[in-house]
């Protein structure tokens, strides 16, 4: 059981720790990423991009907002995946993070996926 629980924090940390790394890349506004964000049209909202980012893994990391967290994850890095398919861009850079979230909240709260006890069959 202790294996586990070490498991689950270090893909937390991973996963929460590129999508922040990749939100305060947004932030600093580095050349490259400034580059790519105007190819893909979204340039102009570079900065909100990065603090959705980091907002997003913030509630993720936080046991009580996890839930809300993970969703917020999935749907930003659900638009990126869509973003990268529309711009033939390479779709490792939004599936990774996003594999990495679900493997994490799974581990955390298998409920995220499965009905919880006490949950019913909705026919």
């Amino acid at each position: 059981m202790k294996a586990k629980k070490i498991i689950t924090i270090v893909l937390t940390v991973i996963a929460s720790g590129m999508v922040i790394l990749s939100g305060i890349m947004k932030l600093t506004g580095g050349e490259e990423v400034v580059k790519v964000m105007n190819h893909v049209g979204v340039g102009p909202y570079i900065n909100l991009l990065g603090i959705m980012e980091i907002v997003f893994a913030l509630l993720f990391v936080y046991p009580k907002t996890m839930k809300m967290g993970f969703i917020l994850c999935t749907c930003y890095f659900a638009g990126a995946i869509a973003t990268e398919l529309s711009h033939q861009g390479p779709l490792v850079n939004a599936a990774i993070p996003l594999s990495l979230i679900w493997i994490a909240a799974f581990l955390r709260d298998p409920y995220v996926f499965l009905p919880g006890p006490g949950d019913t069959k909705i026919i």
